[in-house]
Order: structure tokens, then C-alpha cells, then sequence
């Protein structure tokens, strides 16, 4: 059974960290790039951390250049965006998926989203 559940999200003051958790399970993670994208309330998804197809590096938007950093752990199948410098702006339900910057399935035609983990940035 294909899982992609992310965690790791809650709330935090502005100026403060947190490390979201992709876990994978159910399909070999060493094949597929895996983008975060987040969605704020009344607003648009958006990447915060995708995957070029053109070369498989990860891209970042200027809205997180410097504060967001993707990883992944492929011993535990699981994918790691470290966030700092939280902004109240970042406040949003953070995704992960197999899916490169352009949301093109990363292999094999198949897109898996996780479920979301909701960070909120306030004081």
C-alpha cells in the first residue's frame, strides 16, 4: 500500500524552526524526486521545495531561499524540509509529493501526494 504522510508541522513563534517529515512507504523512494509545496488559507499551492526535471536539483522559491532546506534519509524512506526563520507569512499546510517542480509525476507516471501537516507561524 503506497503511504506518503507527512508530520512534524504545529505551531511556532516568527524567528523559530521546525523540520517537516515526509515518510514513504509502499514504493522505492530512491526513484522518485520529492517536492513540498504548501497551500495558505484562500490561497494557491505553491512549491517551496521542488525538483527540477531538467537536472533533479532541488529549486526554491525567494520567498524561502535561505530559510528552507530539502533532504532526504533514504535508509528511512523519508524526506525532510528544515524550515527557519519562520515568518508569519509561512503559515500553511505543507504537502510533499513524487511529483518534479512542474507537478509531472517524478517516475513512472505516478504522482503521490501526502495528506498535509499544518504549520502556523504567530505569536
Amino acid at each position: 500500500q503506497v503511504q506518503v504522510v507527512e508530520s512534524g508541522g504545529g505551531l511556532v513563534q516568527p524567528g523559530g524552526s521546525l523540520r517537516l517529515s515526509c515518510k514513504t512507504s509502499g514504493f522505492s523512494l530512491q526513484y522518485y524526486a520529492i517536492s513540498w509545496f504548501r497551500q495558505a488559507p484562500g490561497k494557491t499551492r505553491e512549491a517551496v521545495s521542488c525538483v527540477r526535471p531538467s537536472d533533479g536539483q532541488p529549486d526554491y522559491p525567494d520567498s524561502v531561499k535561505g530559510r528552507f532546506t530539502i533532504s532526504r534519509d533514504q535508509a528511512k524512506d523519508t524526506v525532510y524540509l528544515q524550515m527557519s526563520s519562520l515568518k508569519p507569512d509561512d503559515t500553511a499546510v505543507y504537502y510533499c509529493a513524487t511529483v518534479y517542480c512542474d507537478y509531472r509525476p517524478s517516475y513512472n507516471g505516478m504522482a503521490y501526494w501526502g495528506k498535509g501537516t499544518l504549520v502556523t507561524v504567530s505569536s
